[in-house]
């Protein structure tokens, strides 16, 4: 065959092989895409540069930390048993244990995921993908070059190629990553629990490490950037949150800007900021045995290929795509963090299966931005779905927007376990129809995370609220909170003024 890019001239390439589909990463955007595929009947092959699938997520994301933050909680748990008459103590932490108990979960899922890539027939290839950028004129053909382990390359071809490349931590501006200022990756690989910390950031993966590390005793310091934790989220949300956090002994300082980092040869680092308080900018100090910056991740598009092969990215190095994952690049399609939008497992798992899909000749209905669920694993846990109030307002197509709050407190599961929080239901008049619907749901509180997929289904349904209202909750359960706050909104509620 013809190579046309210069690096591959002469190359030792193997014979090519010839696919419906090569799927470019083996993250859940990557892998749901392989995986639709082949059930649909095509011929795929999966590209992975790790020597096993999963991506971040099962990796390095949110398996282990969910692992982890499992394990912290039966720390909380035994902590907050004296309230109920039951004297405990944890005496402590066994880190080899623990460390072989999120390895041990991360195995049994990769494991699990690449048994069910084997019965799919999927063919997974480990390596280093760049896309052929010059493929001769009217050939619907593309050929993907594949640097193998061992240095050798392979060349397989397909008429469609699906970018799932992921993306990566976000370093503070002029701050390299070190074995004190901490990824989340690297934080996430430590096997000790460090005594101090001070976490930059407000999103979801500064809480969940913020709650984690201050479960197992480590003295947190939360710095975020605007007024209060997931400040882009519900307002309400945002500050129970914050005083939540705040109540678990977590120091979360706000309206912080960093301005320098000092990392001493004895380890341990010192983080300078300023904080604006009443307009006057103050300026203080904080020390730490490490850093964890998590201030983001950045889309994995920066090599060469991408732009020799005409993909467009946008400001941000996020690939263009259409509503259905199509690229401006004729068979060139992507998926997952390497798009604009949500960065969640669930949000790629979905667009996967939209573009293998459409790809196969089937009519699927685009991922709608708007009802895609996120959850973030604190302590208490908050999830959301669909519009805020704000947002609602700002919307063509609602009027009379209305906000219902119902405080937490007043569920009994809530109150036995001596926690706190809220939902708040945004409904409004869709004028399509004439009819009050439910657009969005926002919680914080404990066990939010498996109560947000009904509120996903109510808004994502567009249920009308004397609908939603009606829905039977089992008592006495955190759910039960949801349909009260429901009730509250449909002007009939039951165990509230």
């Amino acid at each position: 065959m013809a190579i046309a890019d210069h690096r591959y001239k002469g190359a030792d390439v193997t014979v090519t092989t010839e696919f419906d589909i090569v799927v470019i990463g083996a993250g859940p955007g990557g892998y749901s895409t392989a995986l639709r595929a082949a059930e649909l009947g095509m011929s795929v092959a999966l590209v992975e540069r790790d020597d096993r699938p999963g991506g971040t997520c099962l990796n390095r994301g949110c398996i282990p930390t969910k692992a982890l933050i499992t394990a912290a909680r039966a720390v909380d748990q035994a902590r907050a048993a004296e309230r109920y008459g039951i004297t405990m103590s944890v005496e402590d932490i066994d880190f080899g244990r623990l460390a072989g108990y999120r390895d041990q979960t991360v195995r049994t899922m990769t494991e699990g995921l690449a048994g069910l890539l084997r019965f799919r027939k999927i063919t997974t290839i480990q390596g280093t993908a760049a896309v052929e950028p010059d493929e001769p004129s009217g050939n619907d053909v593309r050929t993907v070059f594949v640097t193998l382990p061992d240095g050798s390359m392979r060349s397989i071809t397909a008429r469609h190629i699906v970018l799932a490349t992921g993306s990566r931590p976000r370093p503070l501006p002029g701050v390299p990553f070190s074995q004190t200022v901490l990824d989340s990756d690297a934080a996430l690989a430590r096997n000790a629990f460090p005594s101090s910390a001070i976490i930059i950031g407000s999103g979801a993966i500064a809480l969940e490490f913020a709650s984690l590390w201050n479960a197992a005793g480590t003295q947190v310091t939360l710095l975020a950037r605007r007024g209060g934790v997931l400040s882009h989220w519900d307002r309400r949300v945002s500050a129970t949150l914050t005083r939540e956090l705040k109540r678990h002994g977590i120091t979360v300082v706000t309206n912080a800007g960093v301005d320098a980092i000092e990392t001493g040869v004895n380890l341990g680092a010192t983080v300078r900021y300023t904080r604006t308080i009443g307009g006057k900018e103050q300026h203080e100090v904080a020390a730490a045995e490490v850093v964890l910056a998590a201030i983001g991740r950045d889309p994995n598009t920066d090599a060469d290929w991408f732009a020799k092969s005409g993909i467009t990215l946008d400001d941000a190095g996020f690939v263009r795509t259409d509503e259905l994952g199509r690229t401006e690049v004729d068979g060139i399609w992507a998926v997952g963090d390497v798009t604009a939008g949500h960065q969640l497992a669930h949000r790629a798992f979905e667009q996967g299966i939209v573009v293998a899909e459409v790809i196969a000749g089937l009519n699927p209905h685009p991922v709608d931005e708007n009802t895609i669920p996120s959850v973030v694993f604190s302590s208490p846990e908050a999830a959301a779905v669909g519009l805020t109030k704000a947002e609602a307002q700002s919307h063509d197509g609602y009027t009379d927007v209305t906000e219902t709050i119902y405080p937490m407190m007043g569920n009994s599961r809530t109150m036995m376990i001596g926690e706190n929080g809220s939902i708040t239901v945004v409904s409004a008049l869709d004028t399509a129809n004439d009819e009050r619907v439910v657009v969005g749901i926002h919680m914080v509180g404990p066990e939010v995370s498996e109560i947000v997929a009904e509120a996903e289904q109510i808004v994502g349904g567009r249920m009308p609220l004397h609908a939603a209202a009606r829905l039977i909750h089992p008592h006495p359960t955190f759910s039960e909170a949801l349909g009260e706050a429901l009730l509250k909104a449909d002007g009939r509620p039951l165990h509230m003024r």
